[in-house]
């Protein structure tokens, strides 16, 4: 491999709720499911770039993301998961898919977010990301992105193998893709079957007619448990077995059969060999418990709100909003970031001057399990409840969200701020080129990092040490760093904590 595997399409977030049934509801014969636990995932083309991340993989997801809970829960989830996110605006909400489980077993599964929005613009950075791959899975669920003009050119502009997951309200793969992995149904919709025809024939008539349809040079009709069928040329089809009986959750065994095809042929591997390994794999994956035991455990949930003073501006649905009223009226968006621990006014004079940078200042906010991580077990000082109240009294200050990772790039993949603001102890020194490190990140959407001045001469470890020895200090703190302030990504220097 000589560049990432770029995984194209609609994510959702998908939640698995486990409960107990033990009897009817009194106005209705339905069984009643007492909650006891749930667990958040990414889904669709998210899920497919965690099974290619997982398989040790750099992995680039482009797709598209709401400014909602929803979608910072998915940022958090595919950061934590090794995924590189390059996001584009989505119009609406984020689709979610809740499977309410009982012993194993799926009793409902209820589907919310509406109508697909429309994905916004590509930017070159993503651009880019496709034509420098090693291969390509476009991941289409339907709901849009596959069907962007840009991408689509870009999809046919480059010169990695791609792998088409086609979905039947999605749009035709982009005609010469090197494998089109549709699944049984998927290939009867798209090619109906003729009266009477086996189950061999019908997936065999659905594969050769897709692929002079699309152009496509193979296509594989997944069989379920049975294996899959692969077509290429007019030669005759050839029948990949399943290697293992497998009974069990197939919730994303679709996923991880297109994600193992592209990996392979990212390897330089034959589309019949890449069709072979994605059949043992995705065979294991059932039979090994499905996407309950092949994903690592979750990121823990972001805080969403908190209560009292100021809680009204933090957590995701408080940032949600001020994103929301800013870009519908083409305004900039400014973020900064830090721990914040012992708030004084070298941060103020931070937070005024980046506000003066755009049209509203969010503040990412390290959680306290976040500072702990970075600082040790007697910081913070002051807990993330109190450190969000204070942040949000600010009048430059338009909204606080917490986050729980020693960096804020899951956040950021979310926030997609124009301008992200860092201290001026930044600055390297070597010309007035300063040491940005979240500006690879920013480049994904076209943003920019900037650094702004600080007071000297103050530091929170001062601050401590002085309290505790009774003297005084001037006070200063983490306005920067991955944990503190402006400064976010690496350890700051300590004389501005």
């Amino acid at each position: 491999m000589t560049g990432p595997v770029v995984v194209v399409g609609d994510t959702l977030l998908d939640r698995d709720v486990e409960g107990v049934v033990n009897r009817l509801c009194p106005d209705s014969p339905v069984p009643v499911l007492d909650e006891t636990e749930y667990v958040d995932r990414p889904g669709g083309a998210g899920l497919a770039a965690v099974f290619a991340a997982a398989q040790g993989a750099e992995v680039v997801l482009v797709t598209a993301l709401a400014d909602d809970a929803g979608g910072a829960r998915l940022s958090a989830l595919l950061t934590a998961a090794g995924v590189q996110v390059y996001a584009l605006p989505l119009a609406g909400a984020t689709p979610e898919k809740i499977r309410l489980r009982a012993r194993g077993r799926v009793l409902l599964r209820h589907d919310r977010g509406g109508q697909p929005g429309a994905p916004g613009e590509p930017t070159e950075a993503v651009l880019r990301a496709i034509a420098s791959a090693s291969a390509v899975l476009v991941s289409d669920y339907g709901r849009g992105v596959a069907r962007h003009p840009a991408l689509r050119a870009a999809l046919g502009a480059t010169r990695a193998p791609v792998v088409w997951d086609p979905h039947p309200r999605g749009p035709a793969a982009v005609p010469g893709v090197q494998l089109a992995t549709p699944n049984e149904s998927e290939a009867r919709e798209l090619v109906p079957a003729l009266p009477g025809a086996t189950r061999l024939a019908t997936a065999s008539r659905g594969a050769q007619g897709l692929r002079r349809r699309w152009r496509a040079k193979a296509v594989a009709v997944t069989l379920g448990g049975d294996g899959a069928l692969l077509c290429h040329t007019d030669s005759t089809p050839l029948v990949v077995s399943s290697p293992l009986t497998a009974e069990g959750d197939t919730c994303g065994a679709g996923d991880r059969f297109a994600a193992t095809a592209s990996l392979a042929l990212a390897r330089g591997a034959l589309v019949s060999e890449a069709v072979q390994e994605a059949v043992a794999e995705a065979s294991a994956y059932v039979a090994g418990g499905g996407v309950a035991s092949a994903l690592p455990p979750p990121a823990r949930p972001e805080v969403v709100a908190v209560a009292g003073p100021g809680g009204e501006r933090v957590g995701v649905s408080a940032v949600a909003s001020v994103l929301a009223e800013v870009r519908a009226s083409g305004g900039t968006v400014v973020a900064t970031g830090g721990c914040f621990d012992l708030l004084h006014a070298g941060h103020v004079a931070t937070l005024q001057a980046a506000r003066k940078l755009g049209d509203c200042l969010i503040v990412c906010l390290n959680s306290d399990a976040s500072v702990a991580g970075l600082k040790g077990p007697e910081r913070p000082v002051v807990p993330e409840v109190d450190r969000s109240r204070l942040l949000a009294a600010l009048s430059c200050v338009d909204a606080v969200m917490i986050f729980d990772e020693p960096t804020p790039h899951a956040v950021l993949s979310w926030l997609r701020p124009d301008i992200w603001v860092k201290g001026g102890d930044y600055a390297t020194g070597a010309g007035d080129t300063p040491a940005l490190p979240e500006a690879e990140i920013l480049r994904r959407w076209g943003g920019h990092t900037v650094v702004v001045p600080y007071l000297d001469g103050r530091s929170t470890t001062d601050m401590i040490a002085a309290a505790r020895a009774g003297g005084r200090s001037n006070g200063a703190c983490c306005a920067a760093s991955p944990v503190s302030g402006p400064h976010s990504s690496g350890p700051a220097p300590e004389r501005i904590r």
